[in-house]
């Protein structure tokens, strides 16, 4: 029977193999085997005092070596920036060195290792023209700053001052002499604020961006025959184009730019010899054009008045409404038909009787004209000769 270490009955002792211990592991102790001692454990009380007064000692010297060589940096003269000369700067172009260096005004005669470069940065980054700016030390006293200006994509107009954009709708401003120096060449918009915020000025110079590109794909360049877009509503870029000593304003939405724009130059000829006082083209409809007039009499002179799509209210629109006949494949196939005169004029006037109508209602009338016209006969069965002119509905049928 087999008996257990205190030599009574009771289950065999387990003893574990040196192959089934995890590795990684020490071995487990066997049993009355004395424990294994570190090399850096020390075995007697005075041992371990010598080695947490080593450690202490160490840590000591680190920390008095730091602080000797930071005393030596922030005191010694090599390392510090004695004047602007000590700053350089490279990508400024319309930033000048005297609209820079306001920035590090506090830092000269600064330890160059106390420079706030983040903080430096950022101020740069809010002068207009410096989109993104890198502020790097050079030892032992030097300031490097690397700057990417921005680049204006159109002239802003805003009242009577007209200034420069990005495409981030961050407003430039340059004097009008080195305006003409680089001899810009940009559509001019308008419809953005200064007071609004950033986001809604770069929606609005997105939308200025994909027009332009639409018109200049394959080097057409169309770019350069628009005068002025309005971007106060972002979903309907206005467009004023110049046609033979006038501006006709162009409706052009928030895409197919090109499209409409082929559009417009194919019929604009025609619709402005059938109508003299055209101010304003709406080509956001697919199937219609809305023609705006202006200076008739449907409108007060040099005052262009609201669009009105043709499905519009019953009352009688301001503007005359053409409805060409467009497909889809050649825009130049656009052929504009007669004008809806129903929807256009104020006053109609009235149709004559027809024919058919024209004996039953002299008949039933018959006794109520005879006896309301002023004649110089009184034969009650005298009536209107054939060859008079048939009367107007509301008119007064007279005898001879």
């Amino acid at each position: 029977m087999p008996v257990s270490a205190r030599g009574l009955p009771g289950m065999p002792i387990d003893m574990d193999d040196e192959d089934d211990a995890p590795r990684g592991r020490s071995k487990p102790r066997r049993f009355g085997e004395e424990p294994v001692r570190r090399w850096w454990r020390p075995a007697t009380p005075i041992g371990r005092i010598f080695l947490a007064t080593g450690v202490v000692a160490v840590f000591s010297t680190f920390a008095v070596g730091a602080y000797v060589l930071r005393s030596f940096l922030e005191h010694d003269s090599r390392f510090r920036i004695a004047g602007t000369s000590n700053i350089q700067a490279t990508g400024l172009g319309q930033v000048s060195r005297a609209e820079m260096l306001p920035v590090f005004g506090e830092d000269i005669g600064r330890n160059v290792f106390f420079v706030p470069l983040n903080e430096r940065r950022k101020q740069l980054e809010q002068i207009p023209w410096i989109e993104h700016a890198t502020v790097m030390r050079l030892l032992p006293d030097q300031i490097r700053i690397t700057v990417v200006e921005r680049k204006p994509i159109a002239f802003l107009r805003q009242g009577a001052q007209v200034g420069l954009v990005d495409a981030n709708g961050v407003l430039l401003t340059e004097p009008p002499s080195m305006m003409a120096q680089h001899h810009y060449s940009f559509p001019v918009v308008t419809g953005i604020d200064s007071r609004d915020p950033i986001a809604s000025r770069r929606a609005r110079m997105e939308v200025y961006q994909h027009l332009v590109s639409e018109l200049d794909a394959n080097g057409q360049h169309l770019s350069d025959q628009v005068s002025e877009i309005d971007l106060a509503d972002p979903e309907d870029a206005r467009v004023l184009m110049p046609e033979q000593g006038t501006d006709i304003v162009a409706h052009f939405g928030a895409d197919h730019f090109l499209e409409r724009y082929q559009r417009y130059k194919a019929h604009i000829a025609e619709w402005r010899q059938q109508y003299p006082n055209l101010a304003e083209v709406d080509l956001r409809y697919e199937q219609q054009v809305v023609l705006q007039m202006t200076g008739g009499a449907n409108s007060a002179p040099a005052k262009l008045m609201p669009s009105e799509a043709i499905d519009g209210p019953a009352d009688p629109p301001k503007a005359e409404t053409v409805r060409p006949e467009v497909k889809a494949a050649s825009p130049k196939a656009v052929a504009p038909k007669q004008v809806d005169t129903a929807k256009t004029k104020v006053h109609t006037p009235a149709r004559p009787i027809s024919k058919a109508n024209n004996k039953a209602k002299a008949a039933k009338s018959k006794a109520a004209k005879t006896s309301a016209t002023k004649t110089k006969h009184s034969d009650p069965k005298h009536t209107v000769k054939k060859s008079t002119p048939k009367p107007h509905p509301g008119t007064t049928a007279t005898s001879q």
